[in-house]
């Protein structure tokens, strides 16, 4: 904990010396956001020493984690103690801070909810750089409250304290196969609300939609013995398993990294699911967050862009994103993606969250399911980038669901604060950043600033 002071007044001097007409930027090893920014007047902010876990307590199942702090980190130092955080987003290089201030989700979410529903305190540097000690019954209550969602546009997570649950050491997965979206919807809804498939308790539910008829639900339970264990880190791709087998079981941790390896499917875009290629990678290099490098530099040099253009091949928008809808219009929306988009594989992930959290206000208690996707779709002649994504943005909104911030945004301002409560934001922004030194969750999260 020392060392953590140490790190907190490093980053406070670091914040407190940057120029007031430069916008703070952290300065991160790693990024899983795809809003790709401009390069306006900013100036970074060491976060060199923040990413530590600083202690696990297997007494009362809570850890102290730095904001910078990896899952992957973090997963590594409680699996020995048998807990695991409630809730573990799929990719390793996700933040705890990232997870917080953004939203995370993941196959625990249809009990546990968002990453952000498990922390009972939060150590902050504010937007006018004071550090205060966030909880839910102390006078930063609003701020604890309106931190998920932010994006850090009320501050950054110096300190974290989370709940862990216990683990045993394998997870025995059941593919259920359904040719019917409607079926599927039905089948989640009430499988989320019993926890129990075939009489057999239930921790674990995601999904993956391959064509609208052919679609997965994978059921997962906690198991002490396993008769094996599969390996997906190597040659064999989790995804395409999914279609081939009906039970499978894995570590807990190769379960809780499993879509990892390959970034869900998104490697195949890199050749990486070739047999030679991948015989030729080594398996360290095979993570989302070298692919996620490969992404910002395409982005940055246009080369896949160049190609297509070699190639005379249609213009392409990128569609990287994860939205939510109710359970029931989850068949309704699957319908409009299939036919609008075509984008195919298609995850689903059912969450509900048992509180109200104002920045993102889903329904207490409802069922709703996450879809996400991502790659690059073809425009049609005479459209021009956007249109695919402000597409999905009508439909999700019209189907009574809600947008994650991570990627691109298309909203005008007045229906951004409508639908991510500018009347909570505002008075929150004001309070801990009079002078507006961050910049505000739509010049963020939707100009792209």
């Amino acid at each position: 904990m020392s060392a953590h002071q140490r790190a907190v007044e490093q980053i406070r001097q670091s914040y407190a010396e940057i120029p007031g007409d430069a916008a703070p930027r952290l300065a991160k090893a790693t990024s899983n956001l795809f809003r790709f920014r401009d390069n306006g007047k900013t100036a970074k902010l060491s976060a060199r020493d923040l990413a530590e876990v600083i202690s696990v307590d297997p007494v009362t199942k809570t850890a102290e984690v730095q904001g910078m702090t990896t899952y992957e980190d973090l997963v590594d130092a409680t699996l020995p103690h048998g807990l695991m955080p409630y809730v573990v987003p799929q990719l390793k290089t996700i933040t705890l801070g990232g997870a917080v201030t953004g939203l995370g989700i993941e196959s625990t979410s249809f009990r546990d909810g968002l990453p952000h529903e498990s922390v009972e305190e939060l150590e902050i540097l504010t937007g006018d750089g004071r550090v205060v000690v966030a909880r839910a019954d102390n006078e930063h209550r609003d701020l604890f409250r309106a931190f998920p969602n932010s994006y850090g546009t009320l501050g950054y997570a110096l300190r974290i304290r989370i709940k862990l649950k216990p683990v045993q050491p394998y997870v025995h997965l059941t593919h259920v196969r359904f040719t019917d979206a409607d079926k599927c919807m039905l089948a989640m809804q009430e499988i989320c609300d019993t926890m129990v498939h075939d009489g057999e308790q239930v921790d674990f539910v995601d999904g993956v939609f391959f064509t609208p008829d052919e679609m997965y639900l994978t059921l997962g339970r906690f198991a002490e013995r396993a008769p094996y264990v599969s390996d997906y880190t190597g040659m064999r791709i989790y995804y395409q398993s999914i279609r081939k087998r009906n039970r499978d079981w894995l570590t807990v941790r190769d379960y809780l990294w499993r879509w990892d390896t390959d970034w869900f499917w998104c490697s195949r875009a890199f050749g990486v699911q070739q047999p030679v290629v991948r015989s030729l990678i080594p398996r360290r290099y095979m993570r989302s967050d070298v692919y996620r490098r490969l992404v910002a530099l395409d982005r940055k040099y246009g080369l896949t862009a160049r190609i297509d253009r070699w190639r005379n091949l249609p213009v392409q928008e990128s569609v990287i994103q994860d939205v939510e809808t109710p359970v029931e219009r989850g068949a309704d929306f699957l319908r409009f993606f299939h036919d609008k988009v075509g984008m195919t594989p298609v995850w689903m992930c059912p969450l509900k969250s048992d509180s109200e959290w104002p920045l993102y206000p889903l329904e207490k208690g409802k069922l709703y399911v996450n879809f996400g996707f991502w790659g690059l779709v073809p425009l049609p002649r005479g459209q021009f980038d956007g249109y695919y994504n402000r597409l999905i943005e009508n439909s999700v909104h019209e189907l009574d669901g809600h947008k994650s911030l991570y990627s691109t945004s298309f909203y005008a301002r007045e229906q951004f604060w409508q639908l991510y409560n500018g009347d909570a934001y505002w008075p929150v922004k004001r309070e801990y950043d009079p002078n507006g030194r961050l910049l505000d969750l739509y010049d963020k999260c939707v100009r792209g600033r």
